[in-house]
């Protein structure tokens, strides 16, 4: 089993499951025939792949 590198008071994003930033084919070509890609990042997390946890509602007693 491996051991956890996150702190505790962190997950993985649940929009982007931790895959932060990824590069999208245009479709077009550059001159030298690669493809040309816009790279993008997650707007939940800003690219860090983890968002923190919430804070645990307390229950007052009335």
């Amino acid at each position: 089993m491996m051991p956890e590198t996150r702190p505790a008071s962190t997950r993985l994003c649940p929009d982007c499951d931790g895959f932060p930033t990824v590069a999208i084919t245009t479709g077009q070509r550059r001159p030298d025939g690669s493809r040309q890609t816009l790279t993008v990042v997650c707007r939940t997390c800003q690219g860090t792949g983890t968002v923190a946890r919430r804070a645990a509602a307390r229950e007052v007693a009335a």
